[in-house]
């Protein structure tokens, strides 16, 4: 395969590995193969790319995604307690799903919202300012 044609293929690599993430849930490593073979390029290189970006998974997730900001303002302002609290509330800590396949929590760097830190993305909603009740609250709205 020529170089542009292998150069053409990687311009929409993030693009099929984000819908796959939004149809299937997660990247499998059948797809990771499937579209490296399409795109003349290396399986490293798409699994490089997948695993690169917070927003894709190659693990299956569950149907409520739970984001936890880590970075340094979420930090200084409580995300510890918003792991916690998600922790009491769901059974989970970062990287793992619930056992009825519900939600999944984990850890992500900045999601943009420092001037409203502590905050999380569920399902790519995001959720400012948050508190224990706030957590609860959210969460009980997606069960």
């Amino acid at each position: 395969m020529s170089e542009k044609l292998k150069v053409e293929g990687r311009e929409h690599l993030l693009a099929q590995l984000q819908d796959e993430q939004e149809n299937a849930g997660y990247i499998s490593e059948q797809f990771i193969k499937q579209t490296a073979e399409s795109l003349g390029i290396s399986i490293s290189e798409v699994y490089g790319v997948a695993t690169f970006y917070h927003l894709l998974s190659t693990q299956p997730q569950g149907r409520n995604v739970i984001l936890v900001c880590k970075c340094i303002p979420c930090y200084f302002k409580g995300s510890d307690s918003v792991i916690e609290t998600i922790h009491e509330k769901l059974g989970i800590a970062p990287g793992e799903t619930t056992q009825d396949g519900k939600f999944s929590l984990q850890l992500t760097n900045c999601i943009g919202a420092c001037d409203q830190a502590p905050a999380i993305l569920l399902n790519h909603d995001l959720h400012c300012n948050l508190t224990p009740v706030k957590i609860a609250q959210i969460l009980e709205a997606c069960q």
